[in-house]
């Protein structure tokens, strides 16, 4: 059987490198192939993430020294999994008021 330490230096380790390469998303996304391909790993290394924080807490382990950390800190690795697929190029999906806008509105009036 695995040790909890393991299992926790995985998750960490699976975690860390999503957040590297989601960091650098915006380099990959000047080519469509390789952002797809990015997008994919960083789905697949999130996913990994939340299965091992599972693994961890039903081990018996602790993530940062709380049992409780794992569980909730899998669903939001899940959650940014499907939110990495998500492939917006750029559109405004906001809708929102821009303050640059806004103030070029000002201006005209």
């Amino acid at each position: 059987m695995v040790e909890a330490s393991t299992i926790e230096l995985m998750a960490q380790l699976t975690c860390s490198i999503s957040l590297v390469a989601f960091t650098f998303i915006a380099t990959f996304s000047r080519n469509a192939k390789l952002e797809l391909k990015v997008q994919n790993f960083i789905m697949f290394t999130l996913m990994l993430s939340a299965i091992l924080l599972w693994w961890l807490h039903f081990a018996g382990g602790t993530l940062w020294g709380s049992n409780y950390l794992p569980l909730p800190l899998s669903v939001v690795c899940v959650i940014i999994a499907l939110s990495a697929r998500m492939n917006i190029k750029g559109e405004n999906v906001s809708f929102g008021a821009n303050p640059h806008n806004i103030s070029k509105i000002l201006e005209e009036e």
